[in-house]
């Protein structure tokens, strides 16, 4: 069964790519624009992933990985933060609101997909 990848940014540049690449590593993917749209997304298509950018609008990343960690409907859900946000303390901020892992932009391809699968191989 194709795993399903959740695309949560507003940047169109970054989702066309992330959209294409993970496509071509063969899982199915859906996105979303901003904060709201990503957590009615994941609540109604629990997504094995999210790749989940921590500045969007109408909610920010960190809000909608705490109200998915607060929601037991959502409890499966792999979250993997992608932000341009890297200081120590965001990345503090990001894990803290129930992240399961946190990569800064710009990152390699390779690495991401490393990871995306490492994570969804129950790896993380």
């Amino acid at each position: 069964m194709t795993q399903h990848i959740l695309i949560a940014d507003d940047e169109p540049n970054i989702v066309i790519s992330l959209e294409y690449l993970m496509q071509r590593e063969g899982y199915a993917v859906s996105v979303a624009r901003d904060g709201e749209e990503a957590l009615a997304v994941i609540l109604r298509d629990r997504p094995a992933l999210v790749l989940l950018d921590a500045m969007m609008p109408k909610m920010s990343g960190f809000e909608v990985c705490q109200a998915l960690r607060a929601n037991d409907a959502a409890h499966g859900t792999l979250i993997l933060m992608l932000t341009a946000k890297g200081r120590d303390t965001d990345v503090a901020k990001g894990l803290g609101s129930g992240a399961d892992a946190y990569m800064t932009k710009p990152f390699s391809t390779r690495e991401l997909v490393h990871k995306v699968r490492e994570m969804l191989d129950g790896g993380a």
